[in-house]
Order: C-alpha cells, then structure tokens, then sequence
C-alpha cells in the first residue's frame, strides 16, 4: 500500500477557498479519520483524493508518485458513499461484482471474490436479490462489499454509517473495526461522529475551516488536546470550559470564579506564566474539565457543589445538567436510580484534571519544558 501525502493542497470554488494549504502524511496500512463539523472540509479532501474533486493548487502523492493527473479509476482506490450508490436493477452480486466484470477479471476470480466477501459480511444469503429488498443496514454492508471485492490498495469511506439508526450504527462499527482488523489496508474514513472516529481510527485528524487542528491517536486527542476546539469535538458528553480568574496567594497558584475555588498545580502555574502573567498580577483563563473528571467522593479532591437541572438516567450512570454559579456543567455519576432534578451534590476535582486554555486564540496553556 502506498503512503499518501497532501503536499500544500488547496480548493477553492469560485472565490471561496474551502481548503487553504493541506499538508497531511497518511501512513501505509493505517486507518485514518477525517473528523470534525460539517463545512471543515474533511469530504472534500476525500473526494480530492478520490479524484472526485480537482485540486486548485498543491499536490497529492503515493510514495513518490503526483496522482492529481491521474482518472480516478487509475488511482488504486474504492470508494463506500454515504447513500450508498447502488443499481437498483441489479442483484447484490452483480452491485457487487460490476467493477470487476468492467475490468474483465475472469467469471470465476469474480465468483470466489463476491462469495469470500460477501460471507465476510454475512450477507451470503442475499446475492440474488436486489437493493430494493433489502434493509438500510444491508444495503450498507452491499456498497463496502462492493468496495472490498475490488481489492485495491486503499478504501475510502464518506460517512457511510450517518444514514443508519443509532442500534444499527453500533453494530456496523462493530463490523468495521473487525473489517479493519482483518484486512492490511489503507483505509479513510469521513464522519461529523466523534465516537466513531474513537473507536475506529488508528489515527484522527481534526479538521475545523479546512484546517487541521490536530491528528494522533484517540486517546491522545482526548487526554492531550491542542486547543479548545479539539478539547470540545472529542470526547462525549463534551467538555465543560469555564472563565476563571488565575491568582497566586501564599505561593499557591488559584483558579477562581463564581461557585469555585480550585488549586493549581505548579506546572499549571507555570503556563500561565509562561504566557506573560507572573507574580500576584490576576490571569484571565478558560478552563477544561471533562464530566468524567468530577469525582462522587469530594474527598478525593477539591470541593465543587453542584445543583442538578436535568438529570439523564442510562442505567449505571447518569449525565447530569448541572450548575456551577451561572455556568451549566455537564457530570456523568455512578448511580442506581436517577436523580432528582434539585438536588445539590457534591463532587471534587483534581488539579491534573484541569486543562487550562487562552481565553482568546483558545490554545492549550502548558508549561515550558524543562
């Protein structure tokens, strides 16, 4: 499988320009998430790489090799569309086996590859019948399956779950990431659902305006965010960010603001006064906490009490709207039973589990190194 690289890469259409300067490395057999709002860009730079859009500047490689000149049937690719894209008077084999028998690969190659794949998918049964008789989630597996049977160096995806039921979403992430599993194969994938970029991509890229905010691992983007915006997109329920005031008293470091009062650790205050503020000078920040950050036992760290709005009961735990001052927060909490709207709770926060932002560009405060 080639490694793709977008070098400079560039859209307009017209006068706006919708990719400003891409420049993204896209590792051999990875499986990389384009994530973010709709508007960011992430399926136009897919389509760019399926030769479905031209580029207006910059260039995309595989290795060392510039496709842009390339049709997008010489590109090695297959690609899942988010409405899936099947002939509707065709039978699932033939949807299946079409690219296959344009390139005139020998009926029993074409056999044995629909079969193997299609097994895979366990959708086995219904080579005989048409789109039309099939479910949503069916249909799904039919347009990955026709993808698949083509073996081509690289799969893209554009949303291809959005059109599905939350319980048949599930599922079909399931499959995907067994899919992903089993083949050794570049693979690209598009979707505004974060949760789907957590538990399928090897690596995310974080894209707001055509510009990428971040990229790693899952489990980097939601521990290590860059900036605010990727801190609010990954993670669910979302973060909570709060004003706070940052002064120093008796050599402690404190964010302050209405309804709290919480403990900076040095390497905290050290970011704050990396960014000019030192000394006894009050620091304006925004700062993050994650719902899963507030602790039940109020013990474990600083104190914060919290009225609940809105609670929401899933079972073993509960989503709560709750107040701090005038700031809505959002908490998930251990519970067996739901609980009443009015409550007031009491929860602690550790000072590790604060993140802290510039209140304007949004960009993650951290302490110099060393």
């Amino acid at each position: 499988m080639p490694r793709i690289r977008f070098d400079n890469v560039s859209k307009r259409f017209g006068r706006t320009e919708v990719i400003p300067g891409l420049d993204l490395s896209l590792d051999d057999g990875e499986f990389t998430v384009l994530v973010g709002p709709s508007g960011c860009g992430k399926s136009t730079t897919l389509r760019m790489l399926a030769g479905l859009e031209e580029l207006s500047d910059g260039e995309i490689w595989f290795d060392d090799k510039p496709i842009s000149a390339l049709e997008s049937k010489d590109r090695d690719l297959a690609m899942v569309f988010q409405d899936y894209a099947l002939y509707p008077h065709m039978n699932i084999a033939k949807n299946m086996s079409f690219a296959l028998r344009l390139q005139r690969v020998p009926r029993p190659d074409i056999d044995r590859r629909v079969k193997e794949v299609a097994e895979m998918l366990n959708i086995g049964a219904l080579l005989q019948r048409k789109p039309a008789q099939l479910s949503g989630g069916q249909r799904q597996r039919v347009a990955m399956g026709r993808a698949l049977v083509r073996d081509a160096s690289t799969f893209l995806f554009d949303e291809p779950l959005s059109n599905l039921d939350a319980k048949l979403r599930g599922r079909m992430r399931t499959e995907l990431a067994t899919m992903r599993d089993s083949l050794d194969k570049n693979m690209v994938y598009v979707t505004h659902d974060q949760i789907e970029a957590m538990t399928l991509g090897d690596r995310i890229v974080v894209m707001s305006e055509g510009h990428v905010q971040q990229q790693g691992a899952p489990e980097t983007l939601f521990k290590d965010p860059a900036n605010r915006f990727v801190a609010g997109f990954i993670g669910s329920p979302t973060m909570n960010f709060l004003h706070a005031d940052v002064q120093v008293e008796g050599g402690q470091a404190l964010a302050l603001g209405k309804g709290f009062r919480l403990p900076l650790s040095d390497g905290q205050r050290r970011a704050v006064e990396a960014r000019g503020h030192s000394g006894t000078a009050s620091a304006k920040v925004l700062l993050g906490i994650r719902p899963s950050a507030f602790l039940s036992d109020a013990s474990e760290g600083h104190p914060v009490e919290l009225r609940v709005k809105v609670s929401e009961y899933l079972g073993s735990l509960s989503v709560l709207m709750t107040e701090l001052g005038d700031t809505e927060i959002l908490v998930e909490r251990a519970s067996d039973s739901p609980v009443p709207a009015g409550s007031v709770l009491n929860f602690g926060v550790r000072s590790d589990d604060i993140l802290l932002f510039d209140t304007e560009s949004g960009e993650r405060l951290r302490a110099p190194a060393g």
